[in-house]
């Protein structure tokens, strides 16, 4: 049974840096794009960052763009989100998904189109 594992979430300072894993059991990782998301209280959830199945090209929300960098580590099968610069309004619930999609079909930041969640982690910037 496919299973993703979120860790790494805490409280950092602002302009602090964090590295959230999510491993991945019951499926192989090279099969699937895999994504990031996040959820701030009273808002809905929103796409951060995916790495496409294969070559892995990353995406990244225009507000995360040059802080935040997502790899995976398919030997391990975790994927990882390295956040950097944080600001205050990046606090929210970060979770990872994973998709099967077709090598040739581009993933999306949208969360409908994600098959499989984690159940997340807690990121909260602040001084």
């Amino acid at each position: 049974q496919l299973q993703l594992v979120e860790s790494g979430g805490g409280l950092v300072q602002p302009g602090g840096s964090l590295r959230l894993s999510c491993a991945a059991s019951g499926f192989t990782l090279d099969d699937y794009a895999l994504g990031w998301f996040r959820q701030a209280p009273g808002k809905e959830r929103e796409g951060v960052s995916y790495i496409s199945r294969g070559a892995g090209s990353p995406n990244y929300a225009d507000s995360v763009k040059g802080r935040f960098t997502i790899s995976r580590d398919n030997a391990k099968n975790t994927v990882y989100l390295q956040m950097n610069s944080l600001k205050p309004e990046d606090t929210a619930v970060y979770f990872c998904a994973a998709d099967p999609i077709p090598p040739d079909e581009v993933p999306s930041l949208r969360p409908e189109n994600w098959e499989s969640w984690g159940q997340g982690t807690q990121v909260t910037v602040s001084s």
